[in-house]
């Protein structure tokens, strides 16, 4: 049975302190019960090594980092190796987010590499994929999908595969206040699922989770979570406010 997952992406927000507190806040507040459902927090790299530390007894509160470098080691200052964010205490780490593509130029041969980089050293990489607004728009949406899928991911062995989590992000969603209709987010997920189904079989496509990642909040995530194939989401803002990721852990 697939775990349900709810991540929360930090991204460029909170001093160390101001973390810590946040942090703090989610971990310790009696809301905060859920032992079927596996929260990872994905903070900046300042907060990996202090959050590791306090989550190191808590089999359901695991640490992501926001992304890695593609290479082991070198002269790249300023970037931070998949060595160094396991021996920070991380488990996971979020690669491909839309906004790195974007902002990043993020190459699918670099992604590759990432993910390659983070699987020996025994990160779990949380994939993301999604389509921007005018594939949406001309109804390419599924094709894109599927590249993304093909190039990026299905030189993986099954076994190797069966480590990922997926993360699907509307692009045209993040950021927008729009959000996927639950119609909308089953049908993309039903769907990443029977591409998996038909390059690895289905005990693989089964056992993967895939996670909704576009403007999910405490509103709208009960209805998105309900559906068959979201497992779960990886949550933006709504993940920088206790009261809010909480209530979002919650509606399973």
């Amino acid at each position: 049975m697939r775990r349900k997952i709810v991540a929360g992406n930090w991204k460029m927000n909170k001093s160390l302190a101001q973390g810590l507190q946040l942090f703090d806040d989610i971990i310790n507040s009696p809301d905060h019960q859920q032992t079927n459902v596996l929260t990872i927090i994905a903070p900046s790299f300042i907060h990996l090594s202090a959050v590791a530390e306090k989550v190191k007894t808590n089999p359901n509160i695991a640490v992501a980092a926001q992304n890695c470098h593609h290479l082991s080691s070198g002269a790249y200052t300023g970037e931070v190796s998949a060595e160094m964010i396991k021996s920070a205490g991380a488990e996971y780490v979020i690669i491909g987010h839309s906004e790195r593509r974007l902002y990043n130029n993020e190459t699918i041969d670099l992604l590759i590499q990432k993910v390659n980089i983070a699987l020996k050293n025994k990160l779990t990489p949380i994939f993301c994929i999604g389509e921007n607004s005018d594939e949406r728009h001309s109804n390419k949406h599924l094709e894109a999908i599927k590249f993304q899928l093909k190039d990026t991911l299905f030189h993986l062995s099954a076994i190797d595969f069966g480590k990922l989590i997926i993360a699907y992000e509307p692009v045209w969603a993040i950021g927008t206040g729009v959000t996927a209709t639950s119609h909308q987010a089953q049908g993309m997920h039903n769907f990443i699922r029977a591409e998996i189904n038909k390059k690895y079989g289905k005990e693989i496509s089964e056992q993967i989770t895939i996670l909704y990642g576009g403007s999910c909040n405490p509103q709208n995530a009960k209805e998105l979570f309900s559906c068959l194939d979201v497992d779960g989401g990886l949550i933006g803002g709504s993940s920088l406010k206790a009261t809010d990721f909480i209530s979002i852990c919650n509606s399973f």
